[in-house]
């Protein structure tokens, strides 16, 4: 959801295109080869960028909410979605995994501690590795908090956001029959891993279309139709992860945990009028860590590229990028 979805109303903001000067295939294992660049300075402090999803992979223009000289950047396309590989494979895919995936690129790329940024599911994934690794984290960066809970799931796949949206929400829900549209995440799930992959691509576009949807304050309903291939992966991977509800032991464990991560300093940008992940999600995380500091952006919906949104992302990260010594970076 966070890969398309009006980057060009971000560029103002936004650092000038930059090229990784490493690219590599990383062998996590299971069969899986996961994307990873580095851009910037490689003398700089290191962030990791967390894409949204699960399964939306990571972008150029994700590049350019860090100043190049004070920045070493860190992306990388989770196992199988954008360049890694097998795509759309949900097989050794869970959240553990991804964990394990972001402490193996650290230790390859030889860092201590780092900044990571995330957004969305990236938000989600931040916070777990946050909280199952807190000495190897200085700084945290969300964005669009979700939590993967059921309240949140039931908010977006059970009809909150539909009574918002109820014409997409129609054409969402129309494609079943209606003794399934009591659980949407199962329904779709049957279609997205059908063995019928024109069956799969058609299920797997109409999932993205009703996130697309409804990314930015501006949206005019159009979810428009993603490619095939990134609508596959996108949809087969995110549907797999939120049947699992995350891979978390039990529902709220992330706030549970929040004592893990208390003396991490970070900051919270949230969209005030965020249809996909409603302020509820930050607000609570917020009253929890200790050090986590909310931004409410008044006029803003979910999207990494919500003028507002990138505007206070780049600024968060150019202060703590000019005051690394402060955070041990």
């Amino acid at each position: 959801m966070d890969k398309f979805s009006g980057q060009k109303r971000a560029a103002a903001h936004l650092f000038p295109p930059i090229d990784p000067y490493d690219q590599r295939m990383l062998d996590v294992g299971d069969g899986h080869h996961v994307y990873v660049e580095q851009c910037g300075n490689p003398d700089g402090a290191p962030v990791i960028v967390l894409h949204g999803g699960p399964g939306g992979g990571c972008s150029p223009a994700m590049r350019r909410y860090f100043d190049p000289e004070d920045w070493r950047i860190i992306l990388f396309d989770q196992r199988g979605c954008g360049r890694s590989r097998p795509h759309a494979a949900i097989k050794a895919n869970t959240t553990w995994d991804l964990v394990d995936d972001i402490e193996r690129i650290q230790n390859t790329l030889g860092i201590d501690r780092w900044a990571v940024f995330g957004g969305s599911w990236g938000a989600t994934l931040a916070l777990i590795y946050a909280e199952t690794h807190p000495h190897s984290v200085a700084y945290l960066a969300l964005r669009g908090v979700f939590l993967s809970t059921e309240r949140e799931l039931k908010w977006f796949y059970g009809g909150g956001a539909g009574q918002f949206w109820p014409d997409q929400w129609a054409k969402f829900t129309s494609l079943l029959p209606e003794a399934e549209r009591d659980d949407l995440i199962a329904a779709y799930n049957r279609r997205l891993f059908s063995g019928d992959l024109m069956l799969e691509t058609r299920f797997a576009r109409a999932w993205a279309s009703w996130e697309n949807a409804l990314a930015s304050m501006d949206s005019d309903g159009a979810g428009g139709e993603s490619p095939a291939d990134y609508a596959r992966a996108f949809a087969r991977l995110e549907n797999h992860y939120f049947m699992n509800r995350g891979f978390l032991e039990e529902d709220g464990q992330i706030l549970r945990d929040l004592y893990r991560i208390a003396h991490i300093p970070g900051t919270i940008v949230q969209g005030r009028y965020d249809m996909i992940c409603p302020p509820m999600s930050a607000n609570l995380l917020a009253q929890g860590w200790h050090n986590g500091r909310l931004q409410m952006i008044k006029s803003a919906g979910h999207a990494l590229s919500e003028p507002g949104i990138s505007h206070e992302l780049v600024r968060v990260m150019k202060a703590v990028g000019q005051h690394r010594g402060k955070y041990g970076l």
